[in-house]
């Protein structure tokens, strides 16, 4: 009997063009979904003839009510190695195999950089007006030669912004809860004495924590007004460790240069989001990890899950 296998949010439709469905193709039936599910009767309702379900990062939530609605589903296959919005033991207790992939932090280390480098010098807006007709030159671009570039956050991403930080000849310091002068000085970079430190004393911060309970809403009211006026965040970790509500308000009020954002409290998304409009923003549809590279890696060791399960021995499994 064929499998159904179904891939969410594949938004490009490349699902099946960067792997080699081959290997599986007798036994399992691919269908991609290129509008993303919103909500979890629309998924129960999609996902209810699915054997097999592969879904990007952590953007859908498989909740143990979830399960419940899915008893056909056999298999679960998320990219990356750590998922926080899979219900473990609710897998485990419908009998669902849920495995992971590898992935590469290279690609969110180069967006990081694009938005720093499309804010500091203002590439939109002299794009715009130069194929709009408008203005010849009409910003003055932020230099990163001799500025302070702070990292929340100095794990394996952070480290790396760091590395082209100091290329730049940027003063790069860095904080994190646990963080120590060991591991700056092994980056090559300052600790900083405390968050409220580094932030009043960078020209760029840049966010490379993980989501948990002491960085959620890390960055609130209080923590933005630390920020010089010339200064310009970039986060392309997770939305909730920056107040969005206060972020909006120190763009509207131009109390910050700009922001650099990836993520967001609603992904996609909706048409009205206030971070759709809001100024001194340059913003992108959560493409940190979104590269050829990685995609391959996805789709390709999704390929080789699916073969392992079937043949009786799964492989990367996860938690």
């Amino acid at each position: 009997m064929t499998l159904r296998c179904v891939v969410l949010d594949d938004f490009q439709n490349v699902a099946t063009e960067l792997a080699d469905w081959s290997p599986v193709q007798d036994a399992v039936e691919v269908v991609s979904l290129r509008e993303h599910l919103d909500g979890e009767g629309e998924l129960a309702a999609a996902l209810a003839t699915a054997d097999i379900v592969v879904t990007l990062r952590e953007r859908v939530p498989f909740p143990a009510s979830l399960f419940a609605r899915l008893p056909q589903l056999k298999l679960l296959i998320a990219s990356g190695m750590r998922n926080t919005v899979i219900d473990y033991a609710a897998a485990e207790a419908h009998g669902v195999t849920v495995c992971g992939t590898a992935s590469s932090s290279t690609p969110p280390v180069e967006l990081t950089w694009a938005l720093l480098l499309g804010l500091a010098r203002g590439i939109v807006e002299e794009s715009n007006s130069l194929r709009a007709g408008g203005p010849w030159q009409q910003t003055v671009g932020a230099d990163l030669h001799g500025r302070t570039l702070g990292l929340l956050g100095l794990g394996k991403i952070g480290s790396r912004v760091a590395a082209i930080g100091l290329a730049f000849g940027m003063r790069v310091t860095a904080w994190s809860e646990h963080l120590t002068k060991e591991r700056a000085d092994e980056v090559g970079v300052q600790l900083a004495a405390s968050k409220e430190e580094l932030l009043a004393d960078s020209d760029f911060v840049s966010v490379h924590l993980g989501l948990g309970d002491r960085t959620r809403g890390l960055l609130g009211p209080a923590e933005l007004a630390l920020l010089k006026p010339t200064a310009y965040l970039i986060n392309t970790s997770r939305a909730a460790i920056v107040d969005q509500d206060a972020l909006l308000a120190a763009l509207h009020e131009g109390r910050i240069a700009g922001a650099g954002i990836d993520v967001f409290d609603i992904e996609p998304l909706p048409a009205d989001h206030p971070m759709r409009t809001a100024p001194r923003l340059l913003a992108t549809p959560h493409l940190g990890y979104v590269s050829h590279a990685n995609y391959t890696t996805y789709y390709g060791q999704a390929v080789e899950n699916i073969r392992a399960y079937l043949a009786g021995s799964p492989v990367r499994q996860l938690p």
